[in-house]
């Protein structure tokens, strides 16, 4: 069942290709009074920010179809402005020359004080 959701509500993307994380993210950022649209992979991502108008963009890195690094390169080339915040179990990547591109670089956790204070602040 589709929730009603203010039209002035901001439009969060989420990007990852865990289901169970789409999921959580979804549910928590809901909560917040974002829209979510979730998708399972960086191409489908980029068809939404395509499509339709995206606040901000919460991104995995290590995904099958293409990798989140290389979805920012192109979601930067669609829309320059759009705010993206990777969110990773991988610390390592924070030193990733190509993950500088993003706003914001956060590492997955099962308390999600940090990503929601991150979404706002961007938003």
């Amino acid at each position: 069942m589709e929730k009603a959701f203010d039209t002035a509500a901001k439009t969060v993307l989420v990007v990852d290709d865990e289901a169970t994380i789409r999921t959580l993210y979804s549910e928590e950022l809901e909560e917040e009074g974002y829209r979510v649209v979730a998708v399972g992979s960086a191409r489908e991502g980029l068809e939404q920010v395509r499509q339709r108008e995206i606040d901000l963009v919460v991104l995995d890195i290590r995904m099958p179809d293409m990798d989140g690094l290389e979805f920012l390169g192109h979601a930067r080339e669609i829309d320059m402005n759009i705010p993206i915040v990777i969110c990773t179990a991988y610390s390592s990547y924070k030193q990733n020359f190509e993950a500088w591109g993003a706003d914001a670089y956060v590492v997955k956790s099962s308390d999600l004080t940090e990503l929601k204070e991150k979404v706002k602040a961007l938003i």
